[in-house]
């Protein structure tokens, strides 16, 4: 294939075409005496277990990017994009707290600097991007924008289209309808991310905690390599980890939000004892009990309800409808294939009660919402899922008497430490909105 099908993107050749290539090139994989490591993931792997017939090695790190052999380069082109005048169609105001944030994030992109913006659920992150944003595609910047969560992706992209008007803004991942072009604005997921070399003046990942970027070791490569060495790098998130805080004490500066931008505080989730709640969608008891929580969310509000695994989920949902034919009940999870068509119809109000997977946990805001997690205490609920379901409760409009249930039979670490950390961020905030 031609470099210019790859524009702005690292491609693989063999090294024999190495000299004839234009950009930057660099071995695809470097030999060590018994190990072996790929220079676009950053895996790293002993040399029996990846070698080939021929003698070569390769990387089943990231095979699903095109095989990468110890007799290919990566070339990574170098990029020259003509910039014009920036439409800026924003005509909403920040908060002084969101615009104190906003203004630090433009001095540490003058400055190349790394950030953490530490912001509760419901902060605002976004917004406080747009100055950032525009600045950076004013000055002639490459930007990119990205997310662990495709759906999280698919949300950011219409609301900067709409900011930005007039900007060629491209969304790429896996499932993308677009095929790659070069572009001064990109949003797109982590992974895509592997893609790229040196390449971006200002990146910025949102939601940094979340799966699968946390804990995947290739991905937090990638984001080192995508950014230019005198580049900018900012994180967002609600939620850093123990290892994530410590890992960037010495090199990221730590902005921390605790206020919402309606200056209410976070719900303090309802923690309830629910006993063999695993049996819930085949005991009639367990489902009395469960509709009695049900009923009583639904008088104010509509009611999402969190659950462990989809199967365990989908027949939860067959027992609800038995029991409320008068309500609209639909469930959605990674798989289901009319998941965005769904969760539109949720925004819409055209469901009572939406189960779900933790693939709403974050990046979703719906409107006159309560909040149920039930099997609080199953692994796949982490400290940080946990938060970020509370934290979809009132994330917009007038104060509906959202409530946040958290059913579980053991209490677990992730449980207390969720409830600590909602508990501190409404204290801190407290004391914010005091000094204003």
């Amino acid at each position: 294939m031609k470099m210019k099908e790859y524009v702005g993107r690292q491609q693989i050749l063999p090294k024999t075409l190495a000299d004839s290539a234009k950009g930057v090139v660099r071995d695809g994989m470097v030999e060590g005496n018994q190990h072996i490591q790929c220079n676009r993931c950053g895996a790293r792997f002993t040399k029996q277990t990846v070698q080939l017939p021929n003698g070569n090695y390769y990387c089943p790190g990231c095979i699903g990017f095109g095989r990468i052999t110890s007799e290919d380069c990566l070339v990574a082109p170098l990029v020259s994009l003509k910039r014009e005048a920036v439409c800026f169609a924003w005509e909403g105001e920040l908060t002084y707290y969101q615009q104190r944030t906003a203004e630090k994030l433009e001095r540490q992109f003058q400055d190349r600097g790394k950030t953490l913006v530490w912001a509760v659920t419901g902060s605002g992150k976004t917004e406080m991007l747009f100055p950032l944003i525009y600045r950076a595609l004013s000055e002639g910047a490459r930007v990119a924008l990205s997310s662990p969560r495709i759906d999280v992706c698919r949300e950011l992209f219409p609301r900067l289209q709409a900011v930005f008007p007039k900007e060629d803004i491209l969304l790429y991942h896996g499932g993308a309808e677009e095929d790659y072009r070069e572009t001064a604005f990109l949003i797109c997921t982590t992974h895509q991310l592997l893609n790229f070399y040196q390449c971006f003046d200002l990146l910025i990942i949102d939601e940094i905690d979340a799966f699968p970027y946390e804990g995947d070791e290739r991905l937090y490569f990638a984001s080192k390599q995508a950014v230019k060495s005198d580049g900018c790098l900012v994180y967002l998130t609600a939620t850093p980890s123990r290892r994530l805080l410590q890992e960037i004490k010495e090199t990221h500066q730590i902005e921390k939000i605790p206020m919402r931008f309606h200056q209410r505080p976070l719900i303090q989730p309802q923690l309830i004892w629910f006993n063999h709640w695993e049996k819930l969608p085949s005991s009639v008891f367990k489902l009395k009990k469960f509709l009695h929580y049900i009923r009583m969310l639904l008088r104010d509000n509509r009611v999402l309800v969190f659950c462990p695994t989809i199967v365990w989920m989908e027949e939860l949902a067959k027992s609800l409808k038995k029991y409320l034919p008068d309500k609209e009940i639909e469930c959605v999870s990674s798989i289901d294939e009319n998941r965005l068509e769904k969760v539109q119809q949720m925004r819409n109000k055209q469901y009572d009660v939406l189960l779900s997977t933790t693939i709403l946990e974050r990046g979703v805001t719906f409107s006159n919402i309560s909040v149920i997690v039930i099997g609080a205490n199953h692994p796949v609920f982490s400290k940080s899922a946990l938060v970020q379901i509370a934290g979809r409760v009132d994330r917009k409009g007038a104060f509906n008497h959202g409530q946040v249930l958290f059913m579980y039979d053991q209490q677990t670490q992730a449980i207390r430490d969720a409830c600590k950390e909602i508990r501190e961020m409404n204290r801190l905030a407290k004391k914010w909105l005091e000094t204003i």
